[in-house]
């Protein structure tokens, strides 16, 4: 029997190439909720969200009638209404609902302040009155606070999910998947990675060169990002789920990186750190941006994690769900304690500078770069991972294996 005939209909040959045409379920919050955290049964929940100025947009729910907001507009909808004017907690044997907003970090999992506010404009503390007296929270945000929730959860035994940037597609595809079969393919791909010495990634740019990366992982435990959050122990998912990582040990070599104005460099890796970056095509200003954070503050180039996507989900244009998607990889600057890592946030000179950013290499993201292939390097094993952005056979027959 092949292995594609082993495999869900969302392997084929023809969805991988085209992940449009795979179809799911409608998005259901019961459902969701139901399997990412069974027992759900007594359980206290609420929503978090963040806003600029969140006394004047959270109270009376101000911010419905203003423009902008897609995700906190989206967590009232998909979320709030269900849990209020819907049988949500009912069918899920939950109480609570409520909604809070604190300040915005304008910076990828960067720690939260403590002020928090309900929708009556009344200030609260994270720490007092949230984190103490919730069992589920379900922070859905613009930026991610997938770390400082890790953290805070481990103190005060919560459990919860992190889904900053939700839209449209993310809701009716990466949220309505079953989370067990998420999590069984996680572990399938994990047991195929897991014990990795190191990994190279060479990326082929359009003027011929190709760039490669080394990562060092010393035999590591892969680690899985699968969605499931089940059972009492505080822990958070960050969903959409479905991913693969490591915390490198050590890096070298060079990798692309496309900035958020568009504009082209190559980054030079030692000691496991980003050194320079020189401009390819586009702003030499951004380079130069770059450069001098780098020798400000040099822990803001320090790579800690290596992660690969497992799911077929289409582009949501959104990171969250677009590094989970199989046949991607992406690299990750700054802190990595919530992965298991030792870059903690005060290890670098400003608060604000003790972010943990993703650098994704899809076709979507990156089209001038082709991760031409990456490959595990396990003892005497060699393993192609990714060929031009579509998982290898190796990886195939692994997500096959035991079905």
């Amino acid at each position: 029997m092949s292995t594609e005939t082993l495999l869900p209909p969302y392997y084929s040959k023809e969805v991988l190439l085209n992940p449009l045409s795979r179809e799911f379920p409608p998005f259901s919050l019961v459902s969701l909720l139901s399997e990412v955290f069974e027992p759900t049964k007594d359980c206290r929940v609420c929503i978090l969200t963040d806003f600029d100025e969140p006394v004047d947009l959270i109270k009376n729910f101000s911010f419905l009638e203003k423009p902008g907001f897609e995700v906190q507009k989206k967590a009232h909808e998909e979320f709030y209404q269900p849990f209020n004017e819907g049988s949500a907690l009912e069918e899920l044997g939950m109480t609570g609902g409520e909604m809070y907003a604190y300040r915005c970090t304008h910076g990828s999992n960067l720690d939260l302040a403590d002020e928090v506010w309900d929708v009556e404009g009344n200030q609260l503390s994270l720490d007092a009155d949230i984190y103490s007296k919730y069992d589920i929270i379900l922070c859905i945000s613009t930026f991610s606070a997938t770390a400082p929730l890790t953290a805070k959860c481990k103190e005060f035994g919560f459990r919860g999910a992190t889904m900053h940037g939700i839209n449209d597609v993310i809701l009716n595809s990466g949220l309505a998947v079953s989370y067990h079969d998420v999590s069984a393919d996680a572990e399938r791909l994990r047991l195929a990675m897991t014990g990795s010495d190191s990994v190279e990634i060479d990326f082929a740019l359009e003027d011929g060169r190709v760039l490669t990366a080394w990562l060092g992982l010393d035999g590591q435990e892969a680690q899985k990002s699968h969605g499931l959050c089940r059972g009492k122990s505080p822990d958070i998912a960050n969903l959409p789920a479905g991913e693969v990582y490591f915390v490198p040990h050590d890096a070298k070599g060079q990798f692309p990186m496309k900035y958020e104005d568009g504009t082209l460099g190559v980054l030079d890796v030692v000691d496991r750190n980003i050194v320079k970056s020189t401009l390819i095509e586009g702003n030499q200003e951004t380079i130069d941006a770059h450069n001098a954070r780098l020798a400000d503050d040099p822990m803001t180039g320090t790579l800690g994690e290596l992660g690969f996507g497992t799911q077929v989900l289409p582009v949501s244009y959104s990171d969250i769900q677009d590094e989970k998607v199989l046949g991607t990889c992406h690299l990750a600057t700054g802190r990595d304690d919530h992965l298991g890592g030792d870059i903690i946030p005060d290890m670098f000179k400003k608060h604000e500078n003790s972010t943990h950013d993703d650098i994704l290499f899809a076709p979507h993201k990156t089209p001038n770069f082709n991760v031409k292939e990456a490959r595990m390097i396990r003892g005497e094993q060699t393993e192609i991972l990714i060929q031009n952005f579509q998982p290898s056979e190796y990886l195939m027959k692994a997500l096959a294996s035991g079905r």
